[in-house]
């Protein structure tokens, strides 16, 4: 029991810096209704931006909010080329995606980056006297608080809620007179964005940033979505973002007790597309093995 308690508690401080991303996923996949793999090259980008400006002597704050600046810019590249050169929102995320290996590359200078012995964000949280695993726990909660507060502030707005209509219905969007373009775009930065952030605390968290990060990022978001809409349906726009949260939590739980199995290292991407196989499927086997409701007593038969 404690050992299960232990690993929870490891997946719950890695799970709510996924959640981030998790986030930003689903601003493109559920809200603007768009498939976008821009997410496995600004994952890197961000984890890339943050670490050089840590070891270059910036606050990891500071190296935060450069790394969220940064996939936003990636965001805008991709906004750019599915809307103003109409090429397919899927292509356009993979050009984009291609693109950033070599800038990612060009702002590292290496393959990698070590952080040990540099300053991170958890550093305040560690020196309140909790434990390293805690002190992330903690920070990684407020900075996903923050995120979903200023999310949902903003999809409150009159740009937020028009980005949340041309998600809904485009064509409705346009008759309309908004600029689905624009509002578009704007998904596509605060999304990647999003994303960066994550990479950068991610890299923060385990002491460096790798080029190859990227890859398998989205399964990872798709996962933490399919986990919470499946758990939790029909809900707010506060409730299902911080549902997300919790989906991320419970992703990194059940790849937590996956490896449990001694699963080898080089099997986690395998590990996690089978988990997210299981979670898109789980609707599909709870519907066909569900019991047929009992009739109520003078009811007939439909």
């Amino acid at each position: 029991m404690a050992n299960l308690l232990s690993i929870f508690l490891s997946s719950a401080s890695q799970g709510v810096l996924w959640a981030l991303l998790a986030i930003g996923v689903y601003l493109t996949f559920r809200i603007l209704d768009i498939a976008d793999l821009t997410a496995e090259g600004s994952f890197p980008l961000g984890a890339g931006i943050a670490a050089m400006s840590i070891t270059n002597g910036l606050h990891p704050l500071v190296a935060c909010l450069l790394g969220f600046l940064g996939g936003a810019a990636a965001g805008l590249v991709s906004g750019l080329l599915h809307t103003k050169l109409k090429i397919p929102a899927l292509l356009a995320g993979i050009i984009t995606m291609t693109g950033l290996y070599s800038v990612t590359s060009r702002v590292m200078g290496a393959p990698n980056i070590s952080l040990l012995g540099q300053p991170t964000i958890f550093n305040w949280a560690e020196s309140l006297g909790v434990t390293k695993a805690n002190a992330v726990l903690i920070v990684g909660l407020l900075f996903a608080l923050i995120v979903v507060s200023l999310l949902v502030l903003f999809l409150r707005t009159e740009t937020g809620l028009a980005i949340r209509a041309t998600g809904d219905n485009l064509a409705m969007s346009e008759a309309n007179g908004i600029n689905t373009d624009n509002m578009k775009i704007i998904g596509y930065m605060i999304s990647n964005g999003c994303i960066a952030l994550s990479g950068s605390l991610l890299a923060q968290n385990n002491g460096f940033a790798d080029l190859n990060s990227g890859i398998g990022t989205i399964v990872i978001g798709l996962a933490s979505i399919i986990i919470a809409e499946v758990l939790f349906r029909n809900q707010s726009l506060l409730i299902r973002l911080l549902t997300v949260v919790l989906g991320a939590v419970i992703y990194r739980f059940i790849l937590a007790l996956v490896f449990e199995l001694n699963v080898e290292p080089s099997d986690s991407k395998l590990a996690s597309a089978l988990v997210l196989v299981i979670c898109l499927s789980f609707p599909q086997i709870q519907q066909k093995f569900q019991l047929p409701k009992k009739r109520k007593a003078g009811v007939p038969n439909e």
